[in-house]
């Protein structure tokens, strides 16, 4: 996992293409209910770190190379636009218009990840380097240095760029994966 990167601009033409990627995952409905806030360049990526990662943080701060990443992408996902969209008469019947809490599975969220995962994976394609992380609890305040509206949901933040050959693994990383048998159930549980 990356999480040191060059200080080099990534180019126009390979963050539109894997923009443009990320952009065409599922959608439930078509509701079409994704944002991407993209960060280029130290002065706009320093608008997430200052409030997200306080400067009295940052000596301590285990991943320094993360902060030079050139390339923030924040996926934002709208709970509004589904419910909108099922409430609209080819989708009534399921009763998903009625408001976000009718949905059992909040697929705001599972499309915003499907959007990430294929960002990481066109990165990675493109020959950047690429780290998804979550927000926890500084999604305020990022929702507010970003101008994000009131009741959109970002799903984490991913970090762009070119990877320096030093990476130093995580602890989380270092976890060995259960085996395939263990997770894989092929007809039933």
């Amino acid at each position: 996992m990356v999480r040191s990167f060059e200080r080099r601009p990534v180019p126009a033409d390979v963050l539109d293409r894997v923009l443009d990627l990320a952009r065409r995952v599922p959608a439930a409905g078509n509701a079409q209910g994704l944002d991407l806030v993209v960060l280029e360049g130290p002065e706009q990526t320093a608008r997430y770190w200052d409030a997200s990662l306080a400067p009295e943080r940052r000596e301590g701060f285990p991943w320094p190379g993360l902060l030079d990443a050139p390339v923030l992408i924040v996926p934002v996902g709208d709970p509004d636009a589904y419910v909108a969209r099922y409430a609209e008469p080819d989708k009534a019947r399921t009763g998903l218009g009625e408001g976000a809490d009718a949905w059992p599975v909040p697929y705001w969220y599972v499309d915003t990840a499907f959007s990430a995962m294929v960002t990481l994976l066109a990165a990675v394609d493109e020959g950047l380097g690429a780290l998804f992380f979550g927000l926890f609890e500084h999604e305020g305040a990022v929702k507010e240095a970003l101008g994000i509206p009131t009741g959109r949901r970002p799903v984490g933040t991913i970090a762009l760029g070119y990877a320096t050959p030093d990476q130093r693994p995580s602890a989380s990383s270092q976890r060995p994966r259960r085996p395939v048998d263990d997770i894989v159930h092929r007809g039933r549980w």
